[in-house]
C-alpha cells in the first residue's frame, strides 16, 4: 500500500439535516484515515443528488447529475480508493467510468444493514460485477454467494473514532437513565417484541431511556446527549442470530462506556468476554441482569470501562479500514485481524 493513499469516500454525509443527522460509519472512516495520515475527500451521494435535482425533487434528472460529477470528481483528484456505503443513486455504469477514469482505482462496497432484509441483499448484489471489494458487517457462509472469483467479500466491524465516541460514562455514577435504547421501528422487527416482553419483567426502579418503538425518537445531538445520559444501553438487532452482526448502535454504547446488554446468538463472545459486555438470552434473563448491575455500580462500571477499551482497541477507524485497504489490494495482512478468516479473496 502507499505511504499515504488517497481515498474518496461516497455516502451520505448527512449535509441537508442541517446538524440534525447521526453521524455514521461513514464519516468514522474518514476520521480514521486521516489519523493514519492518508488524503481524504467525502461525496454526500444523497446530498448533490436533492441539490442538483430541479425544484428540489425531480430526483431522477438530480441523481442523473450527481452521477455525472461523481465521475468529474474523481478523475479530477485521481483516488486510489473509493469506498462506497449503500449509495443507492450511484450506478454501475458510473463505477465502470470512474475504473476507466483512474486506472488501478479499488472500489469498494461497504453495507452495515442487516443482510436479512431483501433490500439489502438487493444492494450488495448489484455491486458484485462492478466493486473489486465488498464489506458488510455480518459474516458467515452468507457471504460466499457475492464472492465472483475476482472481487473481494469480507466481513467488517462497526468501526468507532475517539472524535466521536467522546464520553467514557465508565466513570461516572451521575445518569438520568440507568437503561438506554432508541431505534425506528421496523416490519419483522425481534428489537419490539423483546421489549413487550421485558417491560413487566423490568424492576420498576430502573429509569428507562426508551426513543421511538412508541416514543418519540432522538436524533443528532439529542441522541447523543441522550447516551451521555445513559448508565446501560441495550445493543439489540432487528434480526438476530446472525454471526457477529450488530447495528451502530453497539459503537454508540460499548465506545462511549455505557454498559452493553446484547443477545448471546450472534457470537460476539468472539471479540467481547462477559468481563467486557452483559449477554443474555431470554427476556427473563435480561431483567435480572438490568436489575443485578443496576444495583451493583462497581461491577457496572469495571464492566462497562473493559468493554470500552476492548471496543477502541480493536475496532478503531484506523484499524478497520487498514484491514479493508489491505484485503481489497490482495495483500498479506500486516496484523492478525481477529476476524481475518471472515474474507474472501
Amino acid at each position: 500500500m502507499k505511504k499515504s493513499p488517497r481515498i474518496l469516500f461516497v455516502g451520505n454525509f448527512l449535509v441537508r439535516h442541517w446538524g440534525r443527522g447521526r453521524t455514521g460509519i461513514d464519516m468514522r472512516l474518514a476520521a480514521g484515515a486521516i489519523r493514519n495520515g492518508w488524503q481524504v475527500l467525502t461525496f454526500s451521494e444523497r446530498d448533490v443528488t436533492r441539490f442538483l435535482a430541479p425544484l428540489g425533487f425531480m430526483r431522477n434528472v438530480g441523481a442523473k447529475m450527481m452521477n455525472s460529477r461523481l465521475v468529474k470528481t474523481a478523475r479530477n483528484w485521481r483516488p486510489d480508493f473509493v469506498f462506497m456505503s449503500h449509495c443507492d443513486y450511484v450506478t454501475n455504469a458510473t463505477l465502470d467510468a470512474i475504473h476507466a477514469a483512474v486506472p488501478g482505482v479499488k472500489i469498494v462496497h461497504i453495507n452495515c444493514d442487516p443482510v436479512e432484509t431483501e433490500h439489502c441483499r438487493a444492494q450488495i448484489s448489484r455491486r458484485r460485477e462492478s466493486c473489486d471489494a465488498i464489506f458488510v458487517t455480518t459474516a458467515g457462509d452468507v457471504l460466499k454467494q457475492w464472492s465472483t472469483g475476482r472481487n473481494v467479500v469480507g466481513f467488517f466491524p462497526n468501526p468507532s473514532d475517539p472524535s466521536f465516541e467522546v464520553e467514557d460514562n465508565s466513570q461516572r455514577s451521575d445518569f438520568k437513565y440507568d437503561l438506554f435504547f432508541a431505534g425506528r421501528p421496523a416490519l419483522a422487527d425481534a428489537r419490539k417484541a423483546l421489549l413487550d416482553e421485558l417491560a413487566p419483567l423490568m424492576d420498576p426502579s430502573v429509569r428507562l431511556g426508551f426513543f421511538g418503538m412508541g416514543s418519540p425518537l432522538v436524533v443528532g445531538r439529542d441522541y447523543e446527549d441522550a447516551i451521555a445520559a445513559s448508565k446501560m444501553g441495550l445493543s439489540i438487532n432487528r434480526f438476530e442470530n446472525w454471526k457477529w452482526y450488530a447495528s451502530d448502535r453497539i459503537t454508540h454504547l460499548m465506545g462511549n462506556g455505557v454498559l452493553t446488554f446484547m443477545y448471546d446468538g450472534n457470537d460476539m463472545q468472539r471479540f467481547f468476554s462477559e468481563r467486557e459486555a452483559v449477554y443474555f438470552h431470554t427476556a427473563r434473563e435480561l431483567a435480572e441482569k438490568i436489575a443485578f448491575y443496576n444495583s451493583h455500580d462497581d461491577a457496572r462500571r469495571t464492566v462497562a470501562a473493559e468493554g470500552r477499551a476492548k471496543y477502541h482497541a480493536l475496532f478503531d477507524a484506523r484499524r478497520v479500514l487498514k484491514y479493508m485497504m489491505e484485503a481489497a489490494l490482495g495483500e498479506e495482512f500486516s496484523e492478525r485481524y481477529e476476524w481475518f478468516e471472515e474474507v474472501y479473496r
